[in-house]
């Protein structure tokens, strides 16, 4: 039977592919938010997942406004990441396991979520940048299943129907009859608006309350309303709701192994945490 090692969470905002590309790291402005991913990528070079699941949401580059899928998961051999500006240069294939896409699809149909399956899906920022910071050389880089979210065209989902997705999620992948390790990604920056009258909006009190909640009580969290998450994370902070995707997944008990919070990056109010499942 395949299991759940954990979770983790990170930004995915566009700069910080850049920093990467340009070699950024050790910059004062970057530093602070860079060292925060050396203890993930141990707990990941000691747990060697199998297969990694990446919640993200896409950016236009697969999908847009006129044709979004509330909920998409990847079924191919392999995903490309595409040139989609922000000079930010295009990598390698990310290598697929279609054969476990299939099972969890049909599995999460058959608890009655409605999946849009994607034989060929091209991967943005938000798939790649966490794959760059969490397996910098592709050493020991397990095979991926993308899970594309609605954030952008409303009306997206809600905090509940994410949280029970990821249980969803849970359910399939431990019905998959191999001996699998699985991870489970949630990406997404914390509070951020980039645009309209509260562009730069972050508020650091409610990152820290999310980060908090989603560890003992993830429950209460899917008590805020859409219009509450857009007003007190920012217009962009709605990507909240995949970190919640990956927290049902997870089970009902975590340990928070490792956590960090950095602010401001590209106007985004950036949280990375490791939780590992206790059940």
């Amino acid at each position: 039977m395949a299991r759940i090692l954990g979770g983790i969470t990170t930004s995915h905002i566009p700069a910080i592919g850049k920093a990467i590309a340009e070699g950024q790291q050790q910059d004062p402005y970057w530093k602070p938010f860079f060292d925060g991913y050396p203890k993930v990528r141990e707990w990941l070079g000691d747990q060697k997942p199998d297969i990694a699941i990446v919640i993200y949401n896409d950016h236009g580059l697969a999908f847009f406004l006129d044709q979004m899928p509330t909920f998409a998961i990847g079924a191919a051999h392999e995903y490309r990441n595409a040139d989609e500006g922000w000079g930010l240069p295009a990598l390698d294939p990310f290598p697929g396991a279609p054969e476990i896409s299939w099972q969890i699809i049909e599995a999460m149909v058959a608890d009655e979520f409605d999946i849009t399956s994607c034989q060929e899906l091209p991967v943005d920022h938000g798939f790649a940048v966490p794959m760059q910071l969490f397996w910098p050389d592709r050493k020991g880089m397990p095979r991926v299943v993308p899970v594309s979210a609605n954030t952008v065209q409303h009306p997206i989902p809600t905090l509940k129907r994410c949280l029970d997705f990821g249980k969803s999620l849970r359910r399939a992948i431990q019905a998959i009859p191999d001996d699998l390790s699985v991870v489970v990604l949630g990406t997404g920056g914390l509070s951020h608006q980039l645009d309209g009258e509260r562009a730069g909006f972050i508020n650091r009190e409610f990152d820290e309350m999310c980060m908090e909640k989603i560890v003992s009580d993830p429950e209460a969290l899917t008590k805020i309303s859409r219009y509450d998450l857009i007003r007190q994370a920012g217009s962009q902070g709605s990507e909240f709701l995949m970190w919640m995707m990956m927290r049902g997944a997870l089970g009902d008990r975590v340990t928070a192994l490792h956590r960090n919070y950095h602010i401001p990056i590209s106007n985004t109010g950036a949280g990375t945490m490791v939780l590992q499942c206790d059940d």
